[in-house]
């Protein structure tokens, strides 16, 4: 099974606690918000839905 972490930009504040929180360093920050520039490593284990005040963060299973 895969996931698909989704980000919402607009929402996204560029806290940086998805990237701290996720163990398969999925995220990095790019200009100033996250980026799941690692997508497929996704484990879908919603840490960074969990961390992300902003609700900014989706998985979406495959």
């Amino acid at each position: 099974m895969a996931f698909t972490p989704i980000v919402d930009k607009e929402k996204c504040v560029g806290c940086e606690e998805c990237v701290d929180v996720c163990p398969a360093e999925v995220f990095e920050m790019v200009d100033g918000k996250s980026d799941p520039v690692n997508a497929e490593e996704c484990m879908g284990c919603e840490s960074c839905v969990e961390v992300c005040e902003a609700d900014a963060i989706i998985i979406e299973e495959d």
